[in-house]
């Protein structure tokens, strides 16, 4: 992944996030189990923090619904505050410090090596 946005709302394969050098996912991890599939060398991930991030997700699923008339995300959306805990936020570590809308409150610093 190179750019735009993925939004993942079932299992993803192994080695997740390999060759991610640009882009946003969100993966909604019900089972809690994604960290078992992901490729920790160039991304991190964490909870949807933000409210930037944040509505635009539910902005995002909501597009959906209206392209889709999914009713799985119907169900996350009528609960979504509730829902949103599931979600994972994937960046590229090399993409942190160039966002227009960062994904954390908090400061990121750069591991030097």
């Amino acid at each position: 992944m190179t750019g735009g946005t993925a939004i993942i709302l079932g299992q993803v394969g192994d080695n997740f996030g390999a060759g991610m050098t640009g882009g946003m996912a969100f993966i909604y991890d019900k089972e809690n189990n994604f960290e078992n599939y992901v490729n920790s060398s160039s991304i991190i991930w964490q909870s949807v923090e933000t409210d930037y991030w944040k509505e635009f997700l539910k902005n995002s699923l909501k597009d959906f619904v209206i392209e889709t008339q999914s009713s799985f995300v119907k169900k996350i959306l009528n609960d979504y505050e509730k829902e949103l805990k599931y979600f994972k936020q994937v960046c590229p570590v090399e993409m942190l410090d160039k966002l227009d809308n960062p994904i954390t409150p908090k400061p990121y610093i750069k591991k030097v090596s």
